[in-house]
């Protein structure tokens, strides 16, 4: 349960004064539901406003507070012209300028004979000073702005800054005292204030300063954060280590038969995963390892040896992919190697139906089945295995932590292997993956080659078609990538149909199409021609990022390539390469080609190294994007920042650690302070695994 004195900040955002229930929709779409949600919109900057003596004195392009008399109304002749209002004081004259307003109603709040306060910025126009749409006015006799200072919150459209300011003040009102959970001496050290005082300083910065990352109270309130984070996921894998694995241990036979059959010798890389996995699998608490590598890196390899290693013990492995390609993929390229050791694998997706289904689903409870490689469909209810050991899941991201459990949940103390392609920055390993121990496989399998990037401006486009013919009387396959799949009137884009269409006027009849809005059986059977050489050219959209393997295909265009994301340039251009002929990627774009999009297609150019591009990632989009929040499970954060707060989400680790080692009920004084903390931050999830929790 929710701590009583947490109660008011997990209110309705709509309670709050100055949202009634239109704006209370909008500052919930801006923010988040709950009045705490309002604590943690940060302001983006600050006004200083300038109290000025007299209008003579006021500097032009500040915003300024000023005292004034009301001295006429000049209403708005024609519709989209202002409506002016004169004002005076012992030095000269000024104007107020409002645009689409009713003047009956500022004629009664501004009489003319009144002394008024007015804020805004100063301008000259025709050298009178005039301000256009004042933040603030009001008789001078009531109170004007507050401070000097005043904060500037993200809006959304129909949000005003006033209703917004109003709600976020009430919302501090509604803040508890809280008991101190962090170490008191860290704290001294780092010079922090209180939450209380950190959160209260946020909405009040005194200056520019305040508002920056590195602000004490700024610092303060992202380490909560973060300590949130890696104390939920602390509890987690605690929880998980005291559940009861098994220890598995193989005899090697059916390891050594695949080795003898692999044309290559595996990786200093590959065979220090494999150790560090063989390990874990032999150890009694259950396995939960994370394998990350690069594009091409051989992860597949070192789940089917980890596989094997628990079919050797007479139990079964299963290998889920978040797509159908990706798992028929990985069942044609382990089936060979299974055969070469005697194993029995089959596949199962949601388009296995009927009989054929229930006769996998038959051979898999009465344990003929050691591998059973597939997708969603394997947390189905009626999926039951003899035996299960090990679960490997590959990119992790496109699954939740409950389905891990699931797929876990079908075995006796199953070990859990998941594999990622994305390499991810070491911050984001710790934040999404820190219930994880770390395997990373950093070198490319010998006979890989590097990939050729270049990168051309759109206009040369028609130079790169009419060099394709040649290129394919080489032999060599081309992929074609392009952002959308429909020409859409908003956004100009080089869709994916109407490119197919003119290639294949220039190209003839083999050239391909394949894109997310085509059914499963369509996109293989496309797929399938490719791989198989019937196709010269695949045009595509985004589909084929992931696990897409065709070692023939050695050119890999990608148009509009400003518009992807660093990760999605570099899964595309693992596409190509996989072959033993040189590989070429051109990155075509187009103007206007901004800052950001162009640091990117450098980074592309200057270096194929995952990991490196990975924090190169992290640094031009920040966190949230990196893996997409949304389907990666990544948590949002929203007082810290990755990139700027790295050194503190370290110590926040090794902080969850310490405390879990000697208080892992949490049952101390610091413990029970550190549950308000992760009820705070809505981790309650984590609670849960505390007995008294």
């Amino acid at each position: 349960m929710r701590p009583a004195i947490l109660f008011p900040l997990f209110a309705p955002i709509t309670s709050l004064p100055g949202l009634g229930p239109k704006l209370g929709k909008l500052a919930e779409r801006l923010a988040g539901p709950h009045v705490v949600d309002l604590l943690w919109h940060k302001p983006s900057g600050v006004i200083d406003r300038l109290a000025v003596g007299s209008i003579a004195e006021a500097p032009e392009g500040r915003v300024v507070t000023l005292t004034v008399r009301v001295d006429g109304h000049a209403p708005a002749l024609q519709p989209g012209r202002p409506y002016r209002i004169r004002c005076t004081d012992h030095t000269g004259l000024m104007e107020m300028v409002f645009f689409h307003i009713k003047g009956d109603w500022l004629e009664k709040k501004l009489p003319v004979g009144q002394k008024i306060t007015v804020s805004g910025k100063a301008e000259r126009f025709n050298g009178q000073l005039q301000i256009v749409h004042p933040d603030y006015y009001g008789p001078a006799e009531e109170t004007a702005p507050t401070s000097a200072t005043e904060p500037v919150y993200p809006l959304t459209g129909g949000l005003n800054p006033k209703p917004l300011r109003t709600a976020i003040q009430a919302a501090l009102q509604k803040a508890p005292k809280l008991e101190e959970w962090q170490d008191a001496a860290w704290i001294k050290r780092a010079g922090w204030p209180d939450w209380h005082t950190a959160v209260t300083r946020l909405h009040h910065p005194e200056s520019a300063d305040d508002v920056q990352l590195d602000a004490p109270h700024r610092q303060r309130l992202a380490y909560d954060e973060l300590l949130a984070n890696q104390l939920a996921l602390a509890l987690v894998r605690w929880h998980q280590r005291r559940l009861a694995g098994r220890e598995i241990r193989g005899d090697g036979r059916l390891r050594a038969a695949v080795a003898a059959a692999l044309p290559y010798t595996l990786t200093g890389a590959q065979a220090r995963s494999l150790e560090e996995i063989y390990q874990d699998m032999a150890a009694p608490e259950r396995m939960l390892r994370l394998l990350q590598g690069d594009v091409g890196s051989g992860k597949t390899v070192v789940a089917l040896m980890a596989m094997l290693n628990a079919v050797e013990t007479g139990a079964q492995a299963a290998l889920m992919a978040p797509t159908e390609i990706l798992a028929r993929q990985h069942a044609e390229s382990l089936s060979p190697l299974c055969e070469a050791a005697g194993v029995t694998l089959a596949v199962l997706t949601g388009r296995d139906k009927g009989k054929a289904r229930q006769a996998v689903l038959d051979r898999l409870i009465s344990g003929e089945i050691d591998i059973l490689v597939g997708t969603h469909a394997l947390f189905q209810e009626e999926v039951a295995f003899r035996d299960l050991a090990l679960a490997v899941i590959d990119e992790q991201h496109k699954f939740g932590v409950h389905q891990r459990l699931q797929l876990a949940g079908k075995g006796r103390g199953v070990d859990t292997l998941v594999m990622t392609a994305t390499p991810i920055p070491r911050t984001l390993t710790l934040t999404a993956y820190g219930d994880m121990d770390v395997s990373r496989l950093t070198e490319k399998p010998p006979g890989r080659q590097p990939v050729k990037t270049v990168v051309m401006s759109a206009d040369r486009l028609e130079e790169v078609v009419e060099g394709l013919p040649r290129a394919i009387r080489n032999g060599q396959r081309v992929y074609w990538v392009c952002p959308l799949v429909e020409e859409s009137e908003q956004v100009d884009l080089a869709a994916a149909t109407l490119r197919h269409a003119t290639l294949r006027e220039r190209l003839g009849e083999r050239v391909g199409l394949i894109h997310g809005k085509m059914k499963g059986p369509e996109k293989d059977a496309v797929m399938a021609r490719f791989a198989a050489g019937e196709l010269d050219v695949l045009v595509a959209t985004t589909v084929i990022e992931v696990g897409v393997n065709v070692p023939e295909a050695t050119i890999m265009v990608i148009e509009h390539a400003e518009r992807f994301g660093l990760a999605q340039l570099h899964q595309l251009r693992g596409r190509v390469g996989r072959g033993s002929g040189a590989s070429t990627c051109l990155l075509l774009w187009y103007q206007p080609l901004g800052e950001t999009a162009r640091e990117r297609l450098q980074v592309m150019k200057d270096t194929e190294d995952g990991f490196v591009i990975a924090e190169k990632d992290l640094q031009l989009r920040g966190a949230g994007e990196v893996l997409g929040t949304r389907q990666s499970g990544l948590p949002e954060f929203r007082l810290a920042d990755l990139a700027e707060h790295g050194d503190l989400l370290a110590t926040a680790r090794d902080d969850a650690r310490l405390v879990i080692e000697r208080d892992p009920e949490l049952n101390s004084e610091r413990g029970q302070n550190l549950r308000v903390l992760l009820y705070l931050f809505e981790r309650d999830a984590a609670v849960k695994y505390l007995r008294s929790g």
